[in-house]
């Protein structure tokens, strides 16, 4: 089943006068149980098409649907719902709540969506465990190394079990070795739920090449889109 269905995406930003063109005219499938790498040069439009994947951002023309539903017709607070219960979200430079322990990080979304800690906490373990984390839930960010924050970001995206991860540059920030780890445990992610797609947006051409399909945006267009 496809996850993410758009077509003819056109996303402009008015910058003063002059009205810059981020998508013209984008259309992309893409199913689940993917790895996914979204590549293209800086300017390309790749960072505006994840965000609207997302629900970040509306398009100003086009379609767009995910997981089923229809993004451009959601309303603000829908908007913020679907991104919190059914995207998970995965960073370059982690997010991480540094007051926070490793199994309170990656149950934050449940506390945002009004479940207590304590009630989040076997899962939470379970998810660090599942990262190869399992002895390090009651680290601080602090006490733990690139990778492993890494992990723990990884851990928390999955918390609400959605069906589409969005990972933005997870490796830029970590050593070769590092991020080869991080993105074998993406595709595993992946490949592990037949529903759920793991989308990345990267510069590394290397990265990119570990996946199941690479998707290349160029000029506001896409190419390789179904």
């Amino acid at each position: 089943m496809a996850v993410v269905e758009a077509s003819n995406l056109v996303r402009e930003y008015q910058m003063g006068t002059e009205t810059v063109r981020a998508l013209d005219g984008a259309s992309l499938t893409l199913d689940g149980g993917q790895f996914v790498s979204v590549v293209g040069p800086s300017g390309a439009g790749k960072s505006t098409l994840l965000h609207i994947i997302g629900a970040l951002d509306v398009p100003t023309s086009g379609t767009i649907r995910v997981d089923g539903t229809d993004l451009a017709s959601l309303s603000d607070d829908a908007a913020s719902e679907f991104r919190r219960k059914r995207v998970g979200f995965i960073f370059q430079f982690f997010n991480l709540v540094p007051t926070l322990t490793a199994w309170e990080n990656v149950a934050l979304p449940r506390l945002l969506d009004s479940q207590s800690l304590r009630a989040s906490k076997p899962r939470a373990i379970e998810l660090l465990e599942r990262v190869g984390l399992g002895g390090r839930t009651d680290h601080r960010p602090s006490e733990l190394s690139g990778g492993q924050m890494q992990r723990v970001a990884i851990a928390r995206s999955l918390m609400m079990d959605p069906k589409i991860l969005l990972a933005d540059e997870p490796t830029g920030n970590l050593d070769s070795k590092t991020g080869a780890d991080v993105l074998e445990l993406l595709a595993e992610v992946a490949h592990d739920d037949p529903d759920r797609l793991v989308l990345m947006v990267t510069h590394d051409a290397n990265a990119a090449a570990v996946c199941d399909r690479v998707v290349t945006v160029r000029d506001g267009k896409i190419d390789g889109g179904h």
